[in-house]
């Protein structure tokens, strides 16, 4: 393929090189977008991932990036840009970067019932930082940057770039004329962070030393911060109980003897019991909206709060007596652990604080060893628990499924990494996959129900196409389980069809996946479980486990203090 000269190229080459030089190894994208950049993209070694729906390459960049650490890259058509958007909804609510490029319709069509066309911003408006249009090539090499700096400062979120033309192609066929490429260090989560003051420190270790029942509650910007080291030794040093959002599951080993678990919506009750107790909550990177806080009532109302995080408009957002502390929460933590003096009485505190989570761990054993057929979830998120390698990556879905996973299945290793939905039903499959080709070393095992499969289940194409090692993992039990008892109640004595609402198949998956090329096993009785895990994913090969599970068990609910 002939290119032009140095000093002069097309856009499409241009976003190809600026692409590479950011680092994106992969883009997601649902034809027909940017084509000439797509091949232009082959030439300096981008891999191109043609996935069967937009929310899917939106799903698989979100993944990509939550792992990586970079910006994951997702890209439609003008008509396919709503599809787009609504996949961008669950990397808004984890605060992932990731840029989603649309075509849309030359300015002579705009507002003239051109076909298949409707306005892009008020779409994106929702799940983005911002929403750039590119009218003309000239303004690329500022707005492909800009969208970049965007997407992975302060508070990382998507950010969208609206581009000429049906397919973008507009915007491919100007040319450049020696064009600046974007700063390779916009491609990736920041290094280097605004520093919180000292005068803060200070004013945060006064306000924690004089509390006798402090809790951490870590979230997702302390692991984006990488704070996870400071945040263990904070925690061991002052004798400290953790508990995490859903976003900081792992921030410690799960089996860690300060973790108290998740806390909010979607915990076990120890969490929340222990939240509830304290008389001091120190939020790391935690934004604190009703999930982690189980409807504004865990922390009680009118605890005193110490927020650290990087984005100023949040702290004390939900709590008001809340002790500012804007910056890094790495650096920030380190820096209050050094300030803080000893506090000898913590000791007893964070004993009992351990004795109400091994109690609840004592209760949960038994069903955890369950031999029951079909099988308990508890027994299946044990069995994932043991087979997870100490680098891998656990990937979970909504509702159920998140749930399951921030009760019932541990993360003992540090290096260990769990992601999970925001609440995006079916996204934990395409995400995996995503996870998996930006992490190639690490085994990634995606944790699914049924219901959330069928979302996406076509992605098993592109799995066996690209050959993506990830071992998906579906709890299979012929319905939505989450909602049967609240159904059973509004049903009360009425007689009616109540399957009709929440149940069916059921569905054999791991004879389905064989059609698609994808190992499939079926497990029905527990004892097979172990054996199945540990070879798929020692394989490093496609696969898919079939686990045929009871819909009747509930997962743990969430404590809440008296009202």
């Amino acid at each position: 393929m002939s290119h032009p000269s140095a000093k002069e190229m097309t856009g499409a080459r241009y976003m190809a090189e600026a692409l590479a030089g950011l680092g994106v190894s992969h883009v997601f994208f649902m034809d027909a977008i940017l084509r000439p950049t797509l091949v232009e993209m082959e030439d300096v070694g981008i891999k191109r991932i043609l996935t069967h729906s937009e929310k899917a390459a939106a799903y698989m960049a979100d993944g990509y990036a939550r792992v990586s650490g970079r910006v994951g890259v997702c890209m439609a058509q003008s008509v396919g840009a709503a599809n787009l958007a609504a996949g961008l909804q669950d990397a808004y609510l984890h605060r992932a970067p990731v840029v989603a490029m649309t075509g849309r319709k030359e300015p002579m069509l705009r507002h003239r019932n051109a076909y298949q066309e409707i306005p892009h911003t008020p779409l994106f408006a929702p799940v983005t930082k911002d929403s750039l249009d590119v009218a003309e090539t000239a303004e690329l090499p500022h707005l492909l940057a800009q969208a970049f700096r965007t997407a992975t400062d302060g508070s990382p979120r998507p950010v969208h770039l609206d581009l000429n033309g049906l397919g973008g192609e507009l915007i491919e066929q100007g040319r450049l004329n020696d064009p600046a490429l974007p700063d390779p260090a916009l491609g990736a989560l920041p290094v280097d962070r605004p520093l919180a003051p000292g005068r803060a420190i200070g004013i945060a270790a006064d306000r924690l030393a004089a509390s006798t029942r402090p809790v951490i509650v870590a979230g997702t910007g302390a692991m984006q911060a990488g704070a996870q080291d400071a945040i263990r030794t904070l925690s061991e040093r002052h004798r400290i109980p953790i508990a995490t959002s859903l976003g900081g599951r792992g921030v410690v080993p799960t089996t860690h003897p300060n973790h108290m678990g998740t806390v909010g919506t979607y915990s076990a009750p120890p969490g929340n019991r222990v939240v509830s107790n304290a008389d001091l909550i120190l939020f790391i990177g935690c934004h604190a909206g009703d999930q982690v806080t189980n409807a504004y009532t865990v922390p009680r109302p009118g605890t005193p709060i110490v927020q650290i995080d990087l984005d100023g408009q949040e702290i004390g957002r939900s709590y008001p007596d809340t002790t500012a502390v804007w910056g890094c929460p790495r650096h920030a933590v380190t820096a209050l652990t050094a300030a803080l003096a000893p506090q000898p009485g913590w000791a007893d505190w964070l004993k009992d604080a351990q004795s109400i989570m091994q109690d609840w761990r004592d209760e949960m054993a038994p069903l955890c060893q369950s031999d029951a057929k079909p099988m308990r979830v508890e027994r299946l998120c044990r069995e994932i628990s043991a087979a997870l390698p100490d680098d891998g990556v656990l990937v979970a879905d909504t509702g159920y499924s998140g749930i399951w996973t921030a009760t019932m299945l541990e993360l003992p290793h540090p290096g260990q990494i769990y992601l999970r939905a925001a609440g995006s039903l079916g996204w934990a499959f395409p995400a995996a996959l995503g996870a998996q080709m930006a992490a190639p070393d690490r085994p990634v095992v995606c944790f699914s129900g049924d219901g959330a499969f069928y979302y996406h289940l076509a992605e098993l194409e592109t799995q066996n196409r690209w050959q993506v090692p990830l071992v998906t993992v579906i709890n299979n039990n012929a319905g939505f389980g989450q909602g049967i008892y609240k159904l059973k109640s509004i049903y009360g004595d009425r007689s009616g069809r109540q399957e009709e609402l929440n149940r069916f198949g059921p569905t054999d998956f791991a004879a389905l996946a064989r059609t698609l090329g994808i190992e499939g096993i079926r497990v029905e009785d527990p004892a097979d479980l172990a054996p199945a895990l540990n070879r798929a994913i020692a394989a490093r090969k496609p696969a898919l486990i079939d686990v045929v599970t009871d819909i009747d068990p509930r997962a743990p609910e969430p404590w809440a203090p008296p009202a």
